[in-house]
């Protein structure tokens, strides 16, 4: 990858902790196996087969005079491992402290600590707190367990007004300044590097919740240039198509808004329906603060569009609640909003793999059905 400048997931983790430790950052990270990674993609403590305990930490050895870089393995006890991260965060401040869930849906045993205290912990104690969360999520056909990170509550307690368009003017620092906490999902590495960055650099702390990759660490189109990290570059809260249908926007029917990794299902399929200058798809790389600014110059960019949400997730469940009515003031409700994903359903995930693959090609084939919604418009 080096070779060919280019990183895939664990290598932009490595390159943003890195950076900020030349930087003079310390950067601390637990959670369960947080050590090799829950998907073996990290491996940041070598172990001495020969030696018992004997153990290097190759970050701590990159840079004369580098911060340290703190990595440890939790116990399996969510609500007591965040809670104690959250203080350290808060006693530790100029420090880029995560815990990372082993699988996302695991917060949920810490849910007092969301909550309660990182939630609303500006708003109750006018403190400040810049805690990480990493909550690998993402439908895989693997279950109803370990599938969600649950992003429809941390969305739903967002507290900025979904029928407000706001004033655009330093729009997008105003806006994580006065937000609660801030939630994104990465498509791409380099976005990932930029947001961990962006997040210890920023001059205040605001709580970051990053629904990360499983399949997306090891996809073989999920990577990223060196160019697109280099200075001067920086985190893309929207990144929009940049194909044939972004050349003649006049000519699209259709706008797919998305989040993660479905872009990756999304753009196979449209490349396999040769419907590439037909359908345009953007990609909300950061959910809260809503980018309302980059999203209305999407939407006018493509005059003649419909406008479609498209998750993977169930349509009571995800991003569909959150997104529809902010899209929606965007537009100044001149059109539907219309969905395209898995029906309303009770659990996070089919638990039969054939039902899983099922839901897919449906939401795929809605998705790219330009009459899909002729009769509900």
């Amino acid at each position: 990858m080096v070779k060919n400048r280019t990183v895939d997931w664990a290598l932009a983790e490595y390159m943003a902790f890195g950076s900020l430790l030349k930087e003079g950052i310390h950067i601390r990270l637990s959670g369960q196996d947080v050590e090799r990674g829950t998907f073996s993609h990290r491996h940041h403590v070598l172990h001495d087969q020969n030696v018992d305990k004997r153990i290097c930490i190759p970050m701590n050895h990159l840079w004369p005079n580098q911060a340290p870089y703190t990595v440890c393995n939790s116990s399996l006890s969510e609500y007591g491992v965040l809670g104690f991260e959250l203080g350290f965060a808060m006693a530790s401040p100029n420090a880029l402290v995560l815990w990372e869930a082993q699988f996302g849906d695991f917060h949920n045993t810490a849910q007092c600590i969301i909550d309660q205290f990182i939630c609303p912990g500006q708003a109750k104690w006018v403190r400040q707190n810049g805690i990480v969360l990493l909550l690998p999520h993402g439908m895989e056909g693997m279950g109803p367990e370990h599938s969600s990170a649950r992003p429809e509550r941390f969305l739903q307690m967002c507290n900025d007004d979904p029928d407000v368009f706001p004033k655009l003017d330093d729009f997008d620092v105003r806006q994580l300044y006065e937000c609660n906490w801030i939630v994104v999902n990465c498509s791409t590495p380099a976005n990932f590097f930029h947001v961990l960055r962006r997040q210890i650099l920023l001059p205040f702390r605001k709580p970051l919740i990053i629904f990360t990759p499983k399949s997306l660490l090891r996809h073989p189109e999920a990577r990223s240039s060196f160019d697109d990290m280099l200075p001067g570059t920086h985190f893309l809260r929207v990144i929009p198509d940049s194909g044939p249908a972004a050349q003649n926007p006049e000519q699209v029917k259709r706008v797919l808004f998305c989040t993660g990794k479905v872009y990756y299902d999304l753009t196979r399929e449209r490349k396999a329906r040769q419907m590439e200058a037909d359908v345009a798809i953007t990609r909300v790389e950061q959910l809260s603060p809503f980018p309302f600014d980059l999203l209305q110059r999407e939407a006018q960019k493509y005059p003649a569009a419909e406008l479609v949400w498209c998750q993977e997730e169930h349509k009571n469940q995800g991003y569909y609640d959150y997104v529809k009515p902010r899209l929606r003031t965007t537009i100044n409700r001149a059109k539907p909003v219309w969905y395209a994903g898995r029906e309303p359903a009770a659990a996070p995930a089919t638990g039969n793999k054939k039902t899983h693959l099922t839901e897919l090609q449906r939401l795929l084939d809605t998705a790219f059905n330009l009459d899909a919604f002729k009769d509900l418009a």
